[in-house]
């Protein structure tokens, strides 16, 4: 073994880590050897457990595929510190009971990192303040399910119930999963509706492969965030909300955050200063309850112009209130 192989292997295992077959053509021009070298290579990445196949042909090549065992992984600085700040970020998020394998992986990794990243990690981490918020969670196996199917092109079956609470049985060629804030959707074509849907990843319910591939088809958007930023307010019952809140904007959006007060789907902002004292706020939101609890801890007055329901819910969630404070004295 050259001077030069083992920079050469650790080089070739992070092609490799991609997910995408290399010619060996293609890999003895990077490297500068020949084929017979990039054979050897193959070989010994082998020897150390590295699952590498290799198809035949002149489309052939190598590709790491998934073995009985994990090998270690080689990651560069940017990718290392990327995953660890992603999972202390995981750690809180919106996917149910992963928190603790977080932690774990976190854990394992640090241990690992070199002095320089284990700062820069550091830095990033003690830098953030998570802020829980409540909403629904995603089952982290339905999300396993989904993003196979995903990959290897395959129809998937699963039960989805709808805002209303209805269930339905639902047969779906599956495009992509977007994340969006603490939601997940999947985005996927209905075998039996004939046309492109957008379901909420909490609300899927059994999730089974069939084992058919899917058609191609193309999405009627560029691309699968661009199709659940377009169709997220028609694909939910959700309710327009009109407020006027006399504060002025800069409070507001720090204490509402950029999920209510951020820019729209179509590039409005969701609110407008009305002068130094008092702004306006529309947008959408699909559930009122939450939107009155959140005007109601702005700690300023605010006045509702639209929808009429969410005036309902403030006075139940005022009576609440008052009747939790008791009668006042005398």
């Amino acid at each position: 073994m050259t001077a030069a192989t083992p920079a050469r292997l650790l080089g070739l295992l992070s092609l490799l880590q991609t997910p995408r077959e290399w010619p060996g053509s293609e890999l003895s021009t990077r490297f500068g050897v020949s084929p017979r070298t990039i054979r050897r290579d193959i070989e010994r990445l082998r020897e150390l457990g590295y699952p590498v196949e290799a198809t035949r042909g002149t489309d052939g090549g190598y590709r790491l595929v998934a073995g009985t065992a994990m090998p270690p992984l080689l990651l560069d600085d940017e990718e290392a510190v990327a995953i660890a700040v992603g999972l202390r970020a995981a750690a809180g998020g919106a996917v149910a009971g992963i928190e603790e394998a977080c932690v774990r992986a976190l854990a394992k990794l640090e241990q690992v990192l070199p002095s320089r990243l284990r700062g820069r990690v550091r830095a990033v981490s003690g830098a953030t303040v998570p802020l829980a918020m409540p909403g629904p969670t995603v089952d982290p196996e339905t999300l396993a399910v989904l993003a196979g199917t995903i990959a290897r092109h395959e129809k998937v079956r699963f039960r989805y119930r709808a805002a209303d609470g209805q269930e339905s049985a639902r047969l779906i060629e599956p495009n992509a999963l977007v994340p969006a804030g603490r939601r997940w959707y999947l985005v996927g074509y209905d075998a039996d509706r004939a046309d492109w849907r957008t379901f909420r990843v909490d609300r899927v319910r059994e999730p089974r492969p069939t084992g058919t591939r899917c058609p191609e088809r193309a999405l009627p958007d560029p691309d699968a965030a661009a199709y659940v930023a377009r169709t997220l307010h028609t694909s939910e019952p959700v309710h327009r909300a009109d407020v006027t809140l006399y504060a002025p904007a800069d409070q507001v959006t720090v204490r509402l955050g950029d999920t209510l007060t951020g820019t729209a789907e179509d590039g409005t902002p969701r609110l407008r200063p009305l002068d130094a004292d008092s702004c306006r706020l529309t947008g959408y939101v699909d559930t009122l309850d939450w939107l009155a609890f959140r005007l109601s801890m702005l700690g300023c007055e605010f006045e509702v112009h639209d929808p009429p329901e969410l005036r309902e819910h403030l006075r139940a969630l005022g009576g609440r209130v008052t009747r939790a404070a008791g009668d006042p004295p005398g």
